[in-house]
């Protein structure tokens, strides 16, 4: 017989782990195992996340584990350690634990028997989202923008219905028209009662007979649409806009679900966005910044004359006020910080070289900075 794996390895959980962070890792691994998962269902790794989350959640297991590992538990059966049935609500220890209906809700279309849902009555459909990139001016200021998603409508000939006509409707002899049937599912827990879809009507309880020929009884119509969307001023990255109406198809007569634009912003080779701030590097010669000076600063709305003092120093961060970002809800506007990048030239004219040797010489060498760093070291 292979050799157990150890139960924190099993969960993905480290050995000091939480209730709340086992209980978490158990729900995600159930349904991701679960057989009547399609995808990644599997029999054997969901009996063992199962015995690993029997031991690891009930305290005094858990100690007992920790002490002697599989060991403790061998005669108990590691399938299903304690005999506990582990479907029932409350299980765990001290009666804590959550609705295990809840996980067996995506596969069996209503859970347990403890729960009964109507199948049959309208549903609204699922939301989508969808990513659109957008310009980074465009993001601040706004703009409408066209995408192209296809959406299911409602079939105007058979309203819906799938029937040719009204009479073509006929109540499902599976279900009875309850859209559901019952099933009992021999598990290494036992035996498991559960609702599961009408494989005859799927879930609608109703059957057609004769089938509308515009659509084919499906009831909807798949099209592609052409819809534009507003951009608002100042929306940021992963914000969403929602559009009603142009998600998943509802079932039985129900509505569609909404579409959610999530906002994708392509950066600026000069500004970088912080919040509602502007961030922009600018280059300013080294005598400009020793001297002083204004200069036109780009911003989002355009250039703003900017007073640079003098003796600015590289690196040195101006703020302009109000030049930032409109805020999407307030209207408020962040502000600009420019970095200043000191350059100083690598070639010079004869004439600028005896320039700046006059002024080297009209200097005191004792005030120089270099000389002040060194008689910090000194004293």
């Amino acid at each position: 017989m292979a050799e157990k794996r150890d139960y924190y390895d099993v969960l993905g959980v480290k050995k000091n782990a939480t209730k709340d962070e086992i209980k978490s890792a158990y729900r995600k691994l159930a349904k991701k195992y679960h057989p009547d998962n399609k995808d990644t269902g599997s029999e054997t790794k969901f009996k063992e996340v199962q015995a690993a989350y029997d031991i690891l959640y009930d305290d005094q297991k858990r100690s007992t584990y920790d002490q002697f590992g599989h060991a403790a538990f061998e005669q108990a059966g590691a399938g299903n350690p304690g005999g506990a049935n582990p479907f029932q609500q409350g299980f765990g220890a001290n009666g804590e634990g959550f609705d295990f209906g809840d996980i067996f809700n995506s596969f069996f279309g209503g859970g347990t028997s403890r729960r009964q849902t109507n199948t049959t009555g309208p549903r609204r459909g699922n939301d989508v989202v969808m990513r659109v990139k957008v310009n980074f001016m465009d993001a601040v200021k706004g703009r409408d923008i066209k995408i192209s998603i296809n959406v299911d409508e409602q079939c105007s000939a058979c309203h819906g219905t799938g029937a040719r006509s009204p009479k073509d409707i006929k109540t499902c002899p599976t279900c009875g028209g309850r859209g559901y049937v019952r099933a009992q599912r021999r598990t290494l827990f036992g035996t498991m009662e559960s609702q599961e879809v009408c494989p005859n009507c799927g879930g609608t309880g109703k059957i057609i007979t004769d089938k509308c020929p515009a659509c084919g009884g499906k009831g909807y119509i798949r099209k592609k649409k052409d819809v534009t969307v507003h951009i608002l001023a100042g929306i940021n990255e992963g914000q969403q806009i929602r559009v009603s109406g142009l998600g998943e198809r509802g079932a039985n007569g129900g509505p569609n679900g909404d579409l959610y634009v999530e906002v994708v912003i392509n950066s600026h080779p000069l500004f970088k966005r912080d919040g509602n701030d502007i961030h922009i590097e600018v280059p300013l010669d080294f005598v400009d910044a020793a001297l002083g000076t204004t200069l036109d600063i780009p911003t989002v709305y355009g250039d703003v004359t900017l007073n640079i003092p003098a003796g600015t120093q590289p690196g040195q961060i101006l703020r302009m006020k109000g030049q930032g970002i409109k805020d999407l809800r307030s209207g408020k506007p962040g502000n600009q910080y420019v970095h200043l990048l000191v350059k100083v030239p690598t070639s010079l004219t004869k004439e600028q070289k005896n320039i700046l040797e006059s002024f080297k010489a009209a200097s005191d060498s004792k005030d120089s900075f270099f000389t002040k760093f060194k008689k910090a070291f000194k004293n």
